[in-house]
């Protein structure tokens, strides 16, 4: 464990210490558009401040609320809640995205948790990707279904045809919406399928969860699965749509 993964899952701990009892009322409040885009939340904000207390010292912090905090040669990418609209209706799919890329421009550390039920992923240079819980300092390989029965789709909602081509595949899914969070599920589903513009904050960490998986990163979508076949699949009904 390096000491900026220490401070990571120290940030996360603190969070899901503060949050084990129930969200504060004003935890709901909106506020005003992040850099990434969205409007952001108070919890988006409290959670940043903690990340900002943790991991400042370790270099610059590019965040999705705020943009870039502070200096420094190495960059720490941090999406503070993936699954923001989750965590506001309380649904427990939703986490932190955290990926540092070293002054060499090499991304050396990827953590992605899961605030609902504290599964932590971790991918480090020394030791590869691990998965754990929050509050234990016991970590294994990730969790692996060879025969898992489902994907996971981001943003279905936003392609109605290709759901009905999926369908028609049998290619079944679920939309649980914290892109991070699905992508590091990779290995425990049938595939990971993302449709549309994406944001840095959304994959850094998460992708770099998927080494070792079959990758397919495209302008407009994003698709990862342990079968190349499947991959491949989903990559030509998507190809074949764009033609029509």
């Amino acid at each position: 464990m390096t000491p900026f993964t220490e401070a990571c899952i120290k940030a996360n701990e603190e969070i899901a210490e503060a949050i084990k009892d129930g969200f504060d009322d004003s935890w709901f409040e909106k506020t005003e558009v992040g850099a990434g885009g969205d409007v952001s939340s108070r919890l988006d904000l409290f959670a940043e401040a903690i990340f900002i207390k943790y991991l400042s010292p370790f270099g610059q912090i590019e965040s999705e609320e705020s943009g870039v905090i502070g200096e420094g040669e190495e960059k720490i990418i941090i999406d503070p809640i993936d699954g923001s609209s989750n965590a506001l209706s309380l649904f427990p799919f939703y986490g932190t995205s955290v990926a540092k890329i070293n002054a060499e421009g090499i991304l050396d550390a990827a953590i992605v948790c899961n605030l609902g039920n504290g599964d932590l992923f971790l991918k480090t240079i020394a030791n590869g990707i691990q998965q754990g819980k929050l509050f234990s300092t016991t970590f294994h390989a990730p969790h692996s279904a060879p025969n898992a029965e489902i994907g996971l789709f981001e943003k279905a909602y936003a392609n109605p045809v290709l759901v009905a081509a999926l369908d028609k595949e049998k290619l079944k899914f679920r939309s649980p919406g914290a892109i991070a969070l699905s992508l590091a599920y990779a290995r425990s589903v049938k595939y990971v399928l993302y449709v549309g513009e994406f944001r840095i904050y959304d994959f850094a960490a998460g992708l770099a969860l998927c080494e070792g998986l079959e990758v397919i990163v495209e302008e407009d979508y994003v698709i990862v699965s342990k079968e190349k076949s499947i991959a491949d699949k989903i990559e030509t009904l998507i190809k074949k749509l764009n033609e029509l």
